[in-house]
């Protein structure tokens, strides 16, 4: 199973470090704070794609495919909101994503509004990456039968939408200038996982 998840990691989504193993048993004895940060999470998703729409009106092929995730990650914080509401728990606050600031961090500021477009793109299709990946660990490692049927539904979606964010990159910029950025990106974010907390109640 390990080898198989590691596999699926560096294969399907580039990522070089997988997701610690004990970070699953941590989410399933905090259910109700790690399907609140799953809501936040999708939520955020949706507002970042309707801020990208908002702020690169003029690409026609960004916003046509932007439009539909946006419909789609609503609909994911919904049924995650749901399945809170079903079990008869609460959806808390929403905590800081140290994960999500790292990434922010590495995004070039200034230069060319396209060098900050690629950037931009980039950090989507890594947090959707490793939200995959997380997901995957999620529908292969819950001793609940029901919630890994769950997490295999985002998992899939997630992959999606990580690959759609790559092609906008490509489709913008020179593929090769995509592609040195993009490992660039994921060097940044081994040093990030590396030294992440192990925590149960986030997603990332």
């Amino acid at each position: 199973m390990e080898k198989s998840l590691s596999e699926h990691t560096r294969n399907i989504l580039g990522l070089q470090l997988p997701t610690d193993p004990r970070w699953v048993n941590l989410a399933e004895i905090s259910l109700e704070a790690i399907l609140t940060d799953h809501a936040y999470c999708e939520q955020k998703a949706a507002l970042t794609c309707i801020s990208y729409i908002q702020r690169y009106s003029d690409k026609k092929e960004l916003v046509e495919a932007l439009s539909p995730i946006v419909t789609e990650e609503w609909g994911h914080f919904r049924a995650v909101l749901a399945e809170i509401n079903k079990r008869g728990l609460t959806l808390g606050k929403q905590r800081k994503d140290e994960y999500v600031n790292q990434l922010l961090i590495f995004q070039k500021k200034g230069g060319h509004i396209e060098d900050r477009l690629l950037d931009q793109l980039l950090t989507m299709a890594l947090i959707e990456a490793r939200s995959c990946e997380r997901f995957k660990r999620l529908s292969e490692g819950l001793d609940d039968a029901y919630m890994r049927k769950f997490y295999r539904r985002f998992m899939e979606s997630e992959a999606g939408h990580y690959t759609l964010f790559i092609k906008l990159a490509e489709l913008y910029l020179p593929k090769a200038k995509v592609r040195a950025r993009w490992k660039e990106w994921l060097a940044h974010e081994i040093e990030i996982m590396k030294h992440l907390e192990i925590r149960g109640d986030r997603i990332h």
